[in-house]
């Protein structure tokens, strides 16, 4: 797979903390990472400002740099060198169990959980077998905080939490993110622009634009612990599907496959019949398949569709059916022959309606 990890990955750094023993300086243990996002903050009273503006004058800093900064002159973002502080540890390894099938083009499963708020059937779904839980956040009307409910529930299941959002949206995308998704999903992507929107509010500076603001992704129960800290790897852990659903999608989807950080690409089974007025097998609705495929594959990413197609050429990654139609299924293959036996009263609210 042809995925450029950034070499700044973001995360504070631990600098050695210098303290005097004995006339010696000698350094301290350094301290454990935090997942507090606010860390860094200043404690009230116990620091000194030696950097600070002068009190009720104008510093000048819009246009000079204090002595040692590396970016001097006018201050200008398209001219900003980004700083180290947010690197991730040398030969940080993935933690994503997904993004490690990903990166080895092995198949990944996503199992649908559409339409209940249960963290207990959650879990279930999370414990079943499927490598990630497609948490549907597109056509339900559940809220965010049943969603974060949901996930803390069993946050380290065998199923890790990812979510197909509503739309390219700095508040959809980024809640998913601070709720602790590793599983992206995005819908209806119809142009380059859609589509590098998307990567910008999944990941954090510099690759994209995703706001520190906390979360329960910071919190050691989900990802504050992960080797490295959350902050300085998440960009090289969760996994961005993009999903092809239009003619203009279609037309688009070299361009959107080739943005640095989109991890798949999604041929959607249902909506390219949709918008195109073809069904699945016809040579137009064919034809539409085979341009996302193409983009997939030019742009060494991975391939994404319906379960069905776990035997289509080079594609690599599946939505599965809804917790419902999973029950349905299970009981099917327990019952066998004994399934919807019930008896047949002749009256009462069991009996055949006239």
């Amino acid at each position: 797979m042809n995925r450029r990890f950034p070499a700044a990955a973001l995360t504070a750094a631990l600098g050695l903390v210098m303290f005097q023993a004995q006339g010696q300086q000698t350094p301290a243990p350094a301290p454990a990472p935090t997942a507090d996002p606010y860390a860094n903050n200043a404690d009230a009273g116990k620091t000194q400002f030696p950097l600070a503006a002068p009190a009720g004058k104008d510093s000048g800093a819009i246009t000079n740099a204090p002595p040692g900064a590396l970016n001097q002159g006018m201050l200008d973002p398209a001219k900003w060198k980004y700083g180290p502080a947010f690197d991730a540890p040398p030969d940080s390894k993935i933690w994503n169990p997904v993004m490690i099938k990903m990166l080895k083009g092995e198949k990944v499963t996503g199992g649908t959980v559409f339409s209940t708020d249960s963290p207990e059937t959650y879990c279930a779904m999370a414990n079943s077998g499927y490598d990630f839980i497609w948490t549907e956040m597109q056509h339900d009307s559940r809220d965010w905080g049943a969603v974060g409910r949901m996930w803390k529930a069993c946050p380290h299941a065998k199923a890790v939490p990812g979510v197909r959002v509503a739309y390219t949206d700095e508040r959809e995308i980024q809640h998913a993110m601070d709720l602790g998704a590793l599983v992206i999903v995005i819908p209806t992507v119809r142009s380059v622009e859609e589509g590098k929107a998307a990567r910008d509010w999944t990941m954090f500076p510099p690759v994209g634009k995703r706001s520190q603001g906390g979360g329960q992704a910071f919190d050691p129960e989900m990802w504050g612990g992960v080797p490295g800290g959350y902050r300085a790897t998440i960009n090289n852990n969760v996994v961005l599907i993009e999903m092809i659903e239009t003619l203009d999608g279609a037309v688009a989807a070299r361009e959107i496959a080739g943005i640095p950080g989109v991890t798949a690409i999604f041929a959607a089974s249902g909506d390219l019949g949709n918008f195109s007025g073809y069904k699945q097998g016809t040579p137009d609705y064919e034809r539409l398949i085979n341009v996302v495929h193409d983009a997939a594959i030019g742009a060494g990413k991975r391939l994404c569709g319906p379960f069905a197609w776990r035997d289509r050429p080079d594609f690599t990654c599946f939505q599965n059916a809804s917790e419902t139609a999973a029950i349905a299924r299970g009981v099917a293959a327990e019952l066998g022959p004994l399934k919807d036996t019930q008896g047949k009263p002749e009256v009462g609210p069991y009996a055949p309606k006239k």
